[in-house]
């Protein structure tokens, strides 16, 4: 595969309590080399979830997404063939994921990395290729965005994301490096009647478990262990029953829909 999808990244003001949250319900692994003082770096065996503490300016929320590709230079000659609108930016040593920060035409961020990049370093597979893929791990990541169709084939002629799971009526664009999947959803204002406005770009992050059953078990204890690490509660009054409403249609890969203990928008599915 030319191809994978291997971090995605928050923005949070509890980004300690948040890695905690992920250790605890999903079984995440952190590593030795993350510090306390800085983002918190989570992974599943496959995927890397970096928690990024608030700074000011920044939103809080589902930030970005990367990709490792076998080839960056293929990667930016097809982009430049294309798609002359988007821009990259070489990232600080101190970002271990991200070797580049692009974006794809309707503006949505994600980070580009290679093997060999001088800052792209195993922070969450401390034996590159070696760990094992947690039970409880990211299945998928989702977008909302202007124009999926064309997002979508942006995706697949950069990266050879694979196409998979297109159902007849379905709007969504699933496309997959083989393991995780991108799910480019579209973005129309009048979804959100009878709610608050949230504007395109990362809307959740999908998690395949074991058991659902079991799974639930666990986070109510969880919670009832240390309230801190409970999920924050949605669907709560008229406008958040209409968002959960439409974070339930938007995308049909999970079974269970809840959110981490900072607001995050997780769907979950029995593996």
């Amino acid at each position: 595969m030319f191809s994978k999808i291997n971090h995605v990244a928050i923005v949070s003001e509890h980004y300690a309590k948040s890695a905690l949250f992920y250790q605890s319900v999903f079984g995440m692994r952190t590593s030795d080399k993350t510090r306390t003082s800085r983002a918190q770096t989570v992974g599943d065996g496959y995927v890397g979830l970096n928690i990024n503490p608030k700074k000011a300016g920044r939103a809080v929320g589902l930030d970005h997404f990367g990709i490792e590709v076998e080839d960056s230079e293929t990667a930016f000659s097809r982009i430049k063939k294309k798609y002359p609108t988007v821009k990259w930016l070489q990232r600080p040593s101190n970002r271990p994921f991200a070797g580049i920060s692009t974006h794809d035409p309707d503006g949505n961020m994600f980070d580009i990395s290679q093997k060999n990049m001088a800052n792209r370093t195993s922070v969450y597979r401390d034996q590159e290729g070696k760990a094992e893929v947690n039970p409880r791990h990211i299945s998928h990541v989702a977008l909302r965005t202007m124009r999926p169709d064309d997002m979508a084939e942006f995706y697949r002629d950069v990266f050879e994301l694979a196409p998979s799971n297109k159902r007849a009526g379905d709007p969504n664009h699933y496309l997959t490096d083989g393991h995780m999947t991108l799910v480019i959803m579209p973005w129309d204002i009048t979804d959100y009647e009878g709610t608050g406005i949230i504007t395109a770009g990362m809307d959740h992050i999908g998690f395949k478990v074991e058991n659902l059953d079991t799974f639930k078990k666990d986070v109510d204890q969880i919670a009832a262990d240390n309230p801190l690490l409970a999920p924050f509660p949605i669907g709560t009054g008229a406008e958040g029953e209409a968002h959960l409403k439409l974070f339930q249609r938007s995308c049909p890969l999970g079974q269970h829909h809840m959110a981490d203990c900072d607001g995050i928008l997780l769907d979950v599915a029995a593996d």
